[in-house]
């Protein structure tokens, strides 16, 4: 059996797809499964865990996962059964419904398309930063109520030129939109207490606390982690502070945001406009204020990979797959202290 590296009598790692169907048809096209094939013995049959992440038969040889949005809980049961799994390949963000504390016991090597998944995110942020900037979704409003009654003159907004955006984390998304602002005039604020100062010079930002952002940015993006420390992050308090005509982008989680709290100041200051991808819960409840209010626009999650986007995970998660294969530098491993800290 050959491969990818000339040696013909190399001994193939065997793999397995275990992920949802859905998932495996928009991660791994035509292209990623050629170049799979010329890595690895590759099982045909996709393993396909239940809603919980569990497998009834857990294979007892192999030594590759590749996986995705609805792969395996790799928990000591799951180990104890594929003892010889050496490596998990996960086309998608977020790892933290596929590892438990056996899995960072066992230090098997884990990888993750976070960083593909980071760009969608970023070039959705800043296309709304520019609409939030040009006022477009009040002034929508408006004047789709008005009609030809529409009285011009009424217009306002803040535009693309000197003003202030402020970024809340400076991770992988956070740092993409910083450098996408700086294709525009604006002056970029963030607030990261865990940030690299070196690195937020070169991007070009000004380090500032939630208060000032909040108080002085004409739009204010949403960028960190959901941790037990970051739930509720987002008050009223902060609301309050927003400029006149402001507007406010959480593309990151709804749980970061005092829900209720956020809804009552809205209520009351229409000026500000909250443009949502995500919520808490997710979708809003049926009763939720946040389908009807006008100075909300709200999305569903769509913010992420979709479609096409999601075989940029796949070709991320095959790249990794071939640097540990070659016994390269992996760009994307994810250890047990940095999972701790990740969305």
């Amino acid at each position: 059996m050959g491969n990818t590296f000339g040696k013909e009598d190399e001994i193939l790692k065997k793999a397995y797809f275990m992920m949802n169907s859905e998932s495996f048809q928009l991660i791994y096209g035509k292209d990623e499964l050629k170049r799979i094939r010329t890595l690895v013995e590759l099982e045909p049959e996709l393993i396909v865990p239940d809603k919980n992440g569990y497998v009834e038969k857990v294979p007892n040889d192999g030594q590759i996962i590749l996986s995705g949005w609805g792969g395996p809980r790799i928990d000591k049961r799951f180990l104890d059964s594929m003892t010889g799994l050496e490596a998990v390949f996960y086309g998608a963000g977020s790892i933290r419904g596929i590892v438990t504390d056996d899995f960072w016991e066992k230090k098997v090597v884990i990888t993750s398309s976070w960083s593909a998944n980071a760009v969608p995110v970023a070039e959705y942020t800043f296309a709304q930063i520019i609409l939030c900037l040009k006022n477009a979704y009040q002034l929508n409003k408006g004047y789709c109520r008005e009609k030809d009654s529409y009285d011009k003159t009424k217009r306002f907004a803040n535009g693309a030129y000197k003003t202030r955006v402020g970024i809340i984390s400076l991770g992988l998304i956070g740092k993409l939109v910083c450098k996408f602002l700086r294709s525009i005039d604006v002056e970029v604020l963030a607030y990261d207490p865990y940030a690299d100062k070196e690195e937020a010079r070169e991007l070009g930002v000004r380090f500032a606390d939630l208060e000032e952002i909040f108080g002085t940015c004409h739009v204010v993006s949403l960028h960190a982690p959901w941790l037990k420390e970051t739930e509720g992050m987002i008050r009223e308090e902060h609301f309050i502070r927003m400029l006149p005509n402001s507007a406010f982008i959480n593309t990151a989680r709804g749980a970061i945001v005092n829900e209720g709290e956020m809804v009552s100041v809205l209520s009351e200051r229409k000026d500000i406009t909250a443009v949502l991808d995500v919520t808490y819960p997710e979708p809003p409840e049926s009763g939720s204020p946040l389908y009807n209010m006008e100075n909300v626009f709200l999305t569903p999650h769509i913010a992420g990979s979709m479609d096409g986007e999601c075989a940029r995970m796949g070709r991320y998660a095959v790249d990794e797959l071939e640097r540990y294969l070659s016994n390269e530098q992996m760009l994307y491993r994810i250890t047990k202290e940095m999972a701790e800290r990740m969305a």
